[in-house]
């Protein structure tokens, strides 16, 4: 019997139709400032977070998991683009240092001022760039950090849908920087919603997606603002963690609200009134995540959908990063090594942990495997795909990564941790000393020496890379 051609092309169409029909949805979730010890799961008996304790019940936990730099702007740019921020260009802070020190911005300062208009290179090529062309409809619903412009925001980054905010932080409730109003709805500001607190926004227009596109393939990015420090001048707001009553009543409350300094009160809110707000703001991020994973589940999606989760850096002054030494914005483990959860059901198994050498450049390179993708052509990816070693397959092909911030600078090759910075210097056996307590730099000064010879190699290595803006002289 004769098959015609279009025959022939009917079938591959369908086989076609088929195996893209079974590609996996992806949702990322990312905290902010969240320390390595705030979750459940991750040996918290304060925080309350029984929705990321269920999801690392039924997938895996990554405890030797790094970002690419101990603040947000570049780890979360680092993320999307599979690069370190040396070779994506997006090594520092899109940031007004201004505000430090109590200078208000009206808008028209504002809209000329260093974080309104930095942002990533226009050439990189971002996760939604590559999902797109596979028929996928991305969405992000949070904290963008990635520039304001329009040429920046993530409707020219290949995302369908976007609301939150693009610059570094927020009040929770008025959605402003400083005064200077910050959310998003696409391409432009908007005030509809000011005075809800953001975390609920976030997971409104998170379920919204999810219902809508339930029967499509979807990326759905979700980085939340939370437990990120309030961004505000007022002294009573400013250095804490905004967070709901409902939320805040769910701990026991500190006796005293006020902060005493040299006999006077102060308007500042102590450290153990803070810290309540903090912990505060992790449950009801909780809250947020445990809706997307109950839909996830009611709608038949959680077999074929890839959920990762980590916190952007190291957790903030109010964090508890223990056993780690040092907290965001360091190069010791409290700033650069972050809690990670990982669930795949079928391919990850359940209720395991890895203590793998892992970091986030993996998530770009193991999301386009994962959906059978291929990754774009001619961009260097500094990572691998991780799921074989996440389903406990095989070890970690990672045994480098390197860090530098400005003059700080350190380095990781295998158990051996190298850091030079401004807070404090030495080498250390993470094997040994996860908590950096033990500097051996006169007692190995061969292994120091080596791992500063490979922290310029690889400095070599990016200084040489093609250019990217906005930092780089090119």
């Amino acid at each position: 019997m004769k098959t015609s051609i279009a025959a022939i092309l009917i079938v591959l169409m369908g086989v076609s139709h088929s195996a893209a029909a079974q590609r996996p949805n992806v949702l990322i979730i990312v905290s902010d400032d969240q320390g390595y010890r705030d979750l459940g799961c991750f040996g918290s008996e304060e925080v309350k977070t029984p929705h990321l304790d269920r999801l690392a019940a039924a997938g895996v936990r990554l405890t030797s998991f790094y970002v690419t730099w101990p603040a947000c702007t570049p780890s979360r740019g680092s993320l999307l683009t599979g690069r370190y921020p040396q070779r994506n260009g997006t090594y520092d802070m899109f940031r007004n240092d201004l505000v430090d020190f109590g200078v208000k911005y009206d808008k028209y300062r504002y809209a000329v001022s260093p974080e309104m208009i930095g942002g990533m290179d226009t050439r990189e090529v971002m996760i939604p760039h590559i999902l797109k062309e596979g028929g996928y409809r991305s969405g992000i619903f949070g904290k963008w950090d990635l520039g304001q412009l329009k040429r920046f925001l993530p409707l020219a980054c290949g995302f369908d849908e976007f609301y939150g905010f693009a610059n570094t932080g927020i009040d929770y409730f008025t959605h402003e920087r400083y005064y200077v109003p910050s959310m998003r709805r696409g391409n432009s500001l908007t005030t509809e919603d000011k005075g809800t607190y953001c975390t609920y926004l976030f997971q409104r227009e998170a379920v919204r997606f999810l219902k809508e596109n339930k029967d499509k393939q979807f990326f759905l990015y979700v980085p939340f603002n939370a437990p990120h420090g309030s961004s505000s001048l007022d002294p009573a707001i400013r250095g804490t963690v905004q967070a709901p009553e409902k939320y805040i009543g769910m701990y026991p409350q500190p006796k005293s609200s006020e902060k005493s300094e040299k006999g006077k009160k102060s308007k500042k809110r102590n450290k153990a009134v803070r810290r309540v707000g903090y912990m505060a703001a992790c449950t009801c991020m909780d809250d947020a995540i445990g809706k997307l994973l109950d839909l996830l589940d009611k709608y038949d999606l959680a077999q074929n959908t890839l959920v990762i989760f980590f916190s952007d850096n190291g957790g903030s002054g109010l964090a508890d990063n223990s056993p780690l030494r040092g907290h965001k914005g360091r190069m010791f483990e409290g700033g650069i090594r972050v809690p990670c959860i990982v669930r795949f059901p079928g391919r990850i198994p359940a209720g395991t942990v890895s203590d793998e050498f892992l970091t986030s450049l993996e998530i770009f390179p193991t999301v386009l495997k994962a959906v059978g993708l291929k990754p774009p052509e001619d961009v260097v990816l500094d990572g691998f795909d991780m799921m074989p070693v996440l389903a406990g397959k095989t070890k970690s092909k990672r045994t480098e990564m390197y860090w530098q911030r400005r003059g700080d600078r350190a380095a990781r090759v295998g158990k051996w941790k190298w850091v030079e910075s401004a807070k404090g210097s030495g080498l250390f056996d993470l094997a040994e000393d996860i908590g950096e307590k033990h500097d051996l730099s006169t007692e190995k000064p061969a292994i120091l020496k080596m791992l500063k010879a490979k922290f310029a190699d690889w400095k070599k290595q990016m200084d040489e890379a093609e250019p990217r803006r906005p930092f780089r002289d090119f």
